[in-house]
């Protein structure tokens, strides 16, 4: 498939300023994931995040749905040589989204499945509607979770939880999901997208190199203080003698709110 058709299943926009929005646009298949999505995530992504404009991400779907997860039918039928090769085009992807430098919101709408919920979880928030179900079905499937949930799923919600959830298959909604800590903030349905576009747009103000090196440490934990005593001082080397941590000071002595993308105090 083509790059205009990979892009026509991933819609993008700006829905808010320095913020980025990618949708899946399969509406007819609830939004399944297949080769063509994640292509256009990739060839998305590919340019967005080398864009200095672009300071947050939301990841969603199109008609209230985020995502009925992996595209079944595509997975049908492949040798082990395929096998492998469709599962490292997936890797890629997962890899672009966790290393983002970005924040990365994701709005659970409707139904979010399998590889959805894999992809959700490699961002750092999810929004999602009181009605949502959040579903794990790849034991049913007779597959092994896959898109990094079983590192990611048990760091949100502990292993008892994790192994509970991929297990029994039951459907989750979306006042169970905060209470598990599998997502962060819950909306009335109709809300989910404006909540997660909000939330976007207010984590695009946080400073930059300083967020981005925060991830980084969160997503790889030091193996011992002073591992990460050594990883502090490196951080901290550059963010206290960058321009935001100068518009950080000046807005503190001023007793303004920081703007860490006009840095009006840096500037002086």
């Amino acid at each position: 498939m083509g790059a205009n058709a990979s892009a026509s299943v991933v819609l993008l926009d700006h829905p808010a300023p320095h913020v980025a929005r990618l949708r899946i646009n399969r509406p007819d298949k609830r939004n399944a994931i297949d080769q063509a999505v994640r292509q256009g995530f990739v060839d998305h992504l590919t340019v967005l995040l080398a864009d200095p404009q672009v300071r947050a991400l939301v990841l969603g779907g199109v008609e209230g749905v985020f995502s009925a997860g992996g595209d079944i039918p595509s997975m049908v039928g492949l040798s082990k040589a395929q096998a492998r090769e469709r599962m490292q085009h997936i890797h890629g992807l997962c890899r672009m989204v966790a290393h983002a430098r970005i924040p990365v919101v994701s709005a659970m709408e409707g139904v979010t499945a399998g590889a959805a919920v894999g992809l959700a979880l490699l961002g750092d928030r999810i929004v999602i509607g009181r009605g949502a179900r959040v579903l794990f079905p790849f034991l049913k499937l007779g597959l092994a979770p896959d898109w990094g949930q079983l590192l990611t799923l048990p760091r949100r919600v502990g292993l008892p939880v994790a192994r509970r959830l991929l297990s029994d298959g039951q459907a989750v909604d979306g006042e169970e999901a905060v209470r598990l800590g599998l997502a962060d903030a819950v909306h009335d349905d109709a809300d989910v997208m404006v909540g997660a576009v909000a939330l976007a747009a207010s984590l695009a103000r946080l400073p930059g190199e300083a967020f981005a090196r925060m991830k980084q440490r969160l997503h790889h934990p030091s193996a011992t203080l002073d591992e990460e005593l050594q990883r502090e001082e490196a951080d901290q080397a550059v963010c206290l003698t960058g321009e935001d941590f100068r518009e950080g000071y000046d807005a503190f002595m001023t007793k303004r709110s920081a703007d860490f993308i006009g840095r009006p105090g840096a500037a002086r």
